[in-house]
């Protein structure tokens, strides 16, 4: 397989042609001045060695190392062996809370959009594990199932936000059994869960689901985004701006539910983080992540190549030296001989 590493500099080739014009204009405003001399036995005498000939060559010589430069400069390659390449990884699952509560603006800009960019961060932690996407708010839905496409779920997460939800609420037990239901058999024994969230989830089915999952092997970790002072929900209603009210009309306000999420992470065999130290947080998590047992995956294949840029390098040297030589000689024995230091 055959491939230029640096094709772009080939556009540079460009200056070729444009070169052979430029020796073209060169060697006719040279012809106009030494016809000036009007004695051409003369300027025979003053410029023995001259010729349109040697111009030419040396033009050719010059634009030709030029060419043989930027060819090298692109880095000409072939493949030589195709491998594929094994890694340890384990299979995780991010559950991100895409309920209605998660617009909340207690913490700027609001919950949804830091749980977002913390996603992103996590993501970047990850790399060389196996990543899923469960969203969930009413119930639960699989975004992406477990790949190594990072730059998938990059996207995903960006275009996250509550108008993908069929159903709103918060229910987290339909996302931890969505997950379970989602590992494969050829997944590794221990597997993982981070859910994000505020844990507005008034069902009581999540912490029997995060035991069920944990005599599984799927460990949970839980982080919370939010405030415990909460914040009020904004909604868009005939194309205005107002806030989620209970059924007596009062605005209601969503909180951080730390207590929920810090008893799911325990009885799902994890931690509890909170998103304000989102550092922390994301170096904790990474480390327990290592701690799970992994397992052995091809994750992809690629083509070794080698670099043959040399044999279009060393031929150009060679021409701009044969130019510089040809350049500093004369027709006669005279000058041959002075050039090498003969007398």
């Amino acid at each position: 397989m055959f491939r230029l590493e640096a094709y772009s500099s080939l556009y540079l080739l460009i200056l070729i042609p444009i070169g052979l014009v430029l020796v073209w204009l060169t060697l006719k405003w040279k012809k106009d001045v030494f016809k000036g001399f009007g004695d051409q036995e003369v300027f025979s005498r003053l410029y023995p060695g001259w010729s349109t000939t040697r111009e030419w060559l040396k033009g050719g010589l010059l634009l030709t190392a030029l060419a043989l430069l930027l060819i090298s400069w692109a880095n000409p390659q072939w493949g030589s062996r195709t491998e594929k390449i094994k890694a340890k990884s384990s299979d995780i699952f991010i559950a991100l809370d895409i309920s209605q509560s998660m617009l909340a603006e207690d913490i700027s800009p609001n919950r949804m959009e830091r749980a977002k960019r913390f996603c992103t961060e996590l993501l970047s932690k990850l790399r060389g594990e196996r990543i899923g996407l469960i969203y969930f708010a009413g119930s639960a839905y699989m975004q992406m199932p477990l790949t190594h496409d990072f730059a998938n779920a990059e996207v995903h997460v960006r275009a996250a936000n509550p108008d993908q939800a069929g159903t709103q609420g918060t229910i987290i037990a339909d996302a931890i059994n969505l997950a379970r239901e989602s590992f494969t058999e050829e997944s590794p024994t221990q597997k993982a869960l981070i859910i994000i969230s505020d844990g507005e989830d008034h069902e009581a089915d999540a912490l029997a689901a995060a035991e069920q999952a944990l005599a599984e092997g799927i460990h949970i970790y839980t982080v919370g985004i939010g405030s415990e002072a909460g914040g009020k929900v904004p909604f868009y209603s005939g194309g205005r701006l107002t806030y989620k009210t209970d059924e007596a009309g009062n605005i209601i306000t969503s909180t951080l539910n730390t207590e929920m999420l810090t008893e799911l992470a325990s009885t799902g065999g994890g931690e509890f983080y909170l998103m304000d130290q989102v550092m922390s947080a994301l170096d904790k998590i990474d480390k327990e992540i290592d701690k799970l047992e992994k397992k052995e995956t091809e994750q992809r294949s690629f083509t070794e190549y080698n670099s043959y840029f040399q044999l279009f390098l060393l031929p150009a040297i060679l021409l701009l030296f044969f130019e510089f030589l040809f350049s500093s000689m004369r027709s006669t024995d005279k000058n041959w001989k002075s050039l090498f230091g003969i007398n």
